[in-house]
């Protein structure tokens, strides 16, 4: 959600509200389709096409954690923005992933590196 404040100088600062949801944190279908913005069914949509693995046997009893939601709204604005279909939506996020995982690896490499005198 944003707000928007005006100034004299015809200057316009957005002023961004959210929640910050921890991985422990669990969300039910509806909760998460709320939080996106979407109806149930495109979270339904994400679950069988692999981009999201809530805990639980079937949509009533799903349990999604804070990065289950973070993938979701991800998943949103590849398909919306950029017109990614879904096999695509899934390939993006996995590599992703991916990414930040080597970047986490690397880093501590990097910031050593730096640390040993010439």
């Amino acid at each position: 959600m944003a707000d928007k404040d005006t100034f004299t100088n015809n200057e316009t600062r957005v002023r961004l509200t959210g929640v910050i949801l921890e991985e422990q944190v669990e969300l039910t279908l509806a909760e998460v389709s709320r939080s996106c913005s979407v109806h149930a069914q495109y979270i339904i949509e994400l679950v069988e096409e692999g981009v999201l693995a809530p805990i639980g046997r079937e949509p009533r009893a799903w349990r999604f954690s804070g990065n289950q939601v973070r993938r979701a709204s991800i998943a949103l604005r590849l398909q919306r923005d950029l017109g990614v279909n879904l096999a695509g939506v899934a390939l993006a996020l996995d590599l992703l992933e991916e990414l930040n995982g080597l970047r986490a690896r690397i880093k501590p490499r990097i910031t050593n590196s730096r640390e040993i005198p010439d």
